[in-house]
């Protein structure tokens, strides 16, 4: 199993970055006066598809040969992924199929079919999603690019802590949700290549808690069960995820649901954004722990912005 090094995630930023949005970094004194801290936060819910995604896929996109790229391309996704990997295909011209949970939300169906791929649903488990793409990739002879195990995806994906730390070099801590891990993993060999004191946190909901018991047990478990407002986040870390995480991460925390409602809640009101709820899980790492992170120069990653407007928590 090859680990990438920042001189892969150095080379995926040039490779991508005329692809991508050079996302900005906001602050809020509001913020930073209701939780104590001086926090700085790189909008990925500014991405081209609404999240960070998208920079991990049109990375592996870019990256396949010829060969590879001449059947499409395909993947199991409950959203973000699938509709960044849908505009990157159809910006290299190639097609893109996607195996998606039927309970994925109306706001992330449109926005893949939107960018033209072609959508199988199928029930909202690991097994099905798998057998479905199972399916999918025997039909088609696409090339799989996984979510988040899968080097170049996290490569792209660490290109966004790469920007944040050279407009922010002093920063103290990151914090980035994790859910496969791909953005989580890619930051930490960004951020520890670039200063090898910053701290890197791992954000979850204690509802879907596997990448906390993962990372503490030493062994990767599965998740099970989980019930979480942030739909972002349901997904188990992956092989080539954890190996990183558990050598570059220095915690993980999780946040309780109630928490993740108040920090979006907070972010809409006082930074006049939208966030989706995974985005919101590291502001409430903050709002649960004020203390580790009072007066320190602290980074958090909004990871997107795709939510359903109908359907909000508050």
């Amino acid at each position: 199993m090859t680990i990438p090094t920042f001189n892969d995630i150095q080379a995926a930023h040039i490779r991508i970055h005329r692809q991508i949005h050079r996302t900005p970094v906001l602050t809020s004194q509001s913020v930073n006066a209701l939780t104590g801290s001086e926090l700085f936060f790189k909008c990925e819910n500014f991405q081209k598809v609404g999240a960070f995604k998208y920079r991990g896929a049109v990375n592996a996109v870019l990256s396949l040969t010829e060969e590879e790229a001449r059947h499409g391309v395909a993947t199991h996704s409950s959203g973000n992924h699938a509709a960044a990997l849908a505009l990157a295909a159809q910006i290299r011209g190639i097609s893109c199929y996607v195996a998606m949970p039927c309970t994925a939300p109306p706001v992330k169906k449109d926005a893949v079919k939107g960018y033209g791929a072609v959508i199988t649903f199928c029930e909202p488990t690991l097994e099905s999603r798998e057998q479905t793409l199972e399916g999918i990739l025997k039909h088609t002879g696409a090339t799989f690019i996984h979510p988040f195990n899968y080097l170049p995806v996290i490569c792209g994906q660490g290109t966004a802590a790469k920007e944040f730390m050279e407009e922010e070099p002093d920063l103290e801590a990151l914090l980035v949700p994790v859910g496969g891990g791909g953005i989580l993993s890619g930051s930490a060999i960004t951020a520890k290549a670039i200063n090898p004191d910053i701290k890197v946190y791992g954000c979850e909901p204690l509802n879907a808690d596997d990448a906390c018991r993962s990372f503490h047990s030493g062994r990767l478990l599965p998740s099970v069960h989980p019930d979480t407002i942030a739909d972002g986040l349901l997904t188990s870390l992956g092989t080539l995820t954890f190996d990183i995480i558990r050598h570059k991460v220095d915690d993980i925390f999780t946040v309780s649901e109630e928490s993740i409602i108040k920090a979006m809640l907070m972010i809409w009101q006082r930074m006049k954004i939208i966030v989706e709820p995974s985005s919101a899980t590291a502001l409430a790492v903050v709002l649960e722990k004020p203390d580790l992170f009072r007066s320190k120069k602290t980074g958090i990653i909004l990871t997107g912005g795709n939510v359903d407007l109908t359907r909000l928590p508050f």
